[in-house]
This record gives C-alpha cells, structure tokens and sequence, in this order.
C-alpha cells in the first residue's frame, strides 16, 4: 500500500487489530442482516457482523456456524448493554394505541413478543465458546467481570460512543471506539447523560483528536454510504468506518419489500417502535402521534403493545407500525442490486482512489 492516509497508524491499526482487509465494519442490525450479510462483507474484505441483542445462546452458536462455513476473516458479534429494570406501566401507551387497535381490528398481544436482552453470563459464555474475533457493545460495556472475560477470551473489544464524554469514559476499557453521529440508522448507543446528538464529522474529529494518545482507532458511523463519506471518515482520523444503511440496499439484506422502497425516503428520530430513540423512515404510526411520544414506554418495552398492529400490517405487505431502521444518507445509497461482497470491494477500492492512494 502506498503512503499517506492509508498507510497511517490509524487504519494501519485497525486492519491489525481485526484482520480485515478493508477500514470497513458492516453494522449489526437486527432483522436487517444475518449470516448472508455478515459472510459477504467478510468476503469482500470487511468486519462482518452478527447483531445478537435479540438472540438466544444457541441461535448466536448455529449463526457463527454457518458464517463460518461460508467466509474467513473476521466477524463481530455485537451485544446490547441496556438495564431491563421492572416492566414499567404501559396503560398509557396502550390507550394511546387504542385507535390503531380498532381500525386494524387487532388488540394488545396476549403474549407479547420477546424483548431485547442485555449481555448476560450465558451469553458471555457463548462468547468464550466461540471465540469471535471482534465483540462490539451498544450502550455502554457489560459489568467488569463480564467485560474481563470477554477479553481474555482474545476478542477485539469495541465500544459506541455518541458524544466525546462517552468516548472518554470507554478510553482505556475497550480497543476500538465507535464514533456514532445522529445521522445513523437505528438506535442511538447513548448510555451516560441521555441523547446529545452530535454529527458524525463533529464527533469523529474530536474524538480522533482525543484518544490518539491512547492508541484507540475510531470508528466512523452515520451517513457514510459512499466512497467519498469513507475517505472524507478517515482524512478526519478514523481508522475505519461502519456502514449499515449502504448494505440495506443488497440483496443479503432481509429487510422487507416495503422498507427496502422506503429506504430513500424522509427519515426521523423516534421512540415509538422500542422506546429507545432511533433513526428510521417515517411511517403511518410516527405521522400520526409524532416522532417522539412521552407514553411510550422505555427501552426495550415499546415494542410488545405494537406487535399484533405490527404483524397485521406487515401480513398485508404494508410498514405502517414496523420500524424501518435508515440512516440519514439513504437517499445516495448504492445501486439495489449490488451484492454485499461488491459493494464492499467497489466501496474501499473507490476510497483508495479518492485519496490518492493503491490498494
């Protein structure tokens, strides 16, 4: 590889800790990537990743299996580090809903849908197993012990950060550090003073800047979907950068039909779908209660009254109640159908040439 950017500790850094090929992570994102999609960016030379929030320990066990079989390098098992608590009271959510249960001609699930788990013993124990080389955390890191284990278990650790405080918090506790802008598709990984949206250029500077010392390469995500977001990511500093709305387009993808036509439409910041706030195309349900509700409930459980409108609307081939994750940028995606291991080849190959430099 030539001098310059390329060539720099930072990427340097990140290709040594992972193994990739590539400065590219595709994003985990439950119910939009899997084993097709994780096998095919490792093919074409970045981190693929697996999203096992809402996994059992066998499921996340059959999955790497199957990756395996298909791709060799390196692949990231991503967990959530949120705080269950005691279910909270849903009554006003519920009566919020009350009208959408009626014009679907639905009610509220008897048995509502299972919830997004946080990193726990048994999942931890999956890791050890498996010995993926790359874990990633959203929402802050898992508890010490835990946190140890997983390290010793010889994983690259990652950690997401969403302001330059969360960035130093995780600085000294993980090797790699996410730099999450608000243009970013699903949740926001904010865990420390609440969401303080800042902008991936933003970020990713002051970040860079901050934790070079520590020898910790940044990874730059939200609204890079091109070659030019990518090389303009790592001329601010990142070693690498995620991409998870430039894969939506591929056919590895398994989002449905509707949400893959909607991809280059308005996207917005809501609350509706989990209670946590993230970024998704705007829908039937956030245009007629708003973006942001105060009466649904918090992270995880605003997604158990939702899901009998959800499956009856999606039964019917429409998203009007599903979330459809999407980053800011979808609007210049990538061409549908270009497959994951392309479009990673074609992406860093592109980056390579916009900053001067030869593979």
């Amino acid at each position: 590889m030539a001098g310059g950017i390329m060539a720099g500790w930072p990427v340097q850094e990140f290709l040594r800790l992972t193994g990739a090929r590539a400065p590219i992570v595709q994003a985990p994102m439950a119910g939009a990537g899997g084993v097709a999609l994780a096998a095919a960016a490792i093919r074409g030379g970045a981190v693929g990743s697996l999203p096992c929030a809402m996994l059992t320990p066998d499921q996340v066990r059959a999955q790497v299996a199957e990756v395996r079989a298909e791709a060799e390098g390196p692949l990231n098992l991503n967990f959530f580090c949120h705080h269950l608590g005691d279910r909270p009271d849903e009554a006003a959510w519920r009566a919020l809903l009350k009208p959408f249960y009626a014009k679907e001609g639905v009610g509220s699930p008897e048995t509502p849908p299972p919830l997004r788990a946080p990193f726990d013993e048994v999942m931890c124990a999956a890791v050890e197993d498996l010995r993926p080389e790359v874990v990633s955390f959203h929402f802050g890191l898992p508890e010490p012990r835990l946190l140890d284990r997983v390290k010793s278990s010889g994983a690259v650790v990652v950690g997401n950060a969403t302001t330059l405080a969360e960035a130093m918090w995780l600085t000294g506790k993980v090797d790699m550090i996410i730099a999450q802008g608000f243009e970013a598709g699903g949740h926001a990984g904010y865990f420390l003073d609440g969401h303080r949206p800042v902008g991936t250029i933003a970020l990713t500077r002051q970040v860079a800047l901050k934790v070079d010392f520590a020898g910790i390469p940044v990874i730059a995500a939200g609204g890079i979907v091109d070659a030019a977001g990518i090389a303009a990511a790592l001329m601010l500093g990142a070693g690498a950068v995620q991409l998870g709305t430039a894969y939506l387009f591929t056919p590895e993808a398994t989002i449905s039909d509707v949400h893959r036509a909607s991809l280059r439409d308005e996207t917005a910041i809501t609350n509706l779908f989990s209670g946590g706030l993230a970024r998704g195309v705007r829908n039937a349900l956030i245009d007629s209660i708003g973006p942001v509700h105060p009466d649904a409930p918090r992270f995880p459980y605003a997604s158990a009254a939702l899901a009998e409108l959800r499956r009856k609307a999606e039964r019917e081939g429409r998203g009007d109640y599903s979330p459809l994750w999407a980053g800011q940028a979808a609007d210049h995606g990538p061409a549908s159908s270009e497959g994951a291991q392309a479009l990673t080849e074609r992406l860093a190959r592109e980056a390579f040439e916009l900053l001067g430099e030869t593979p």
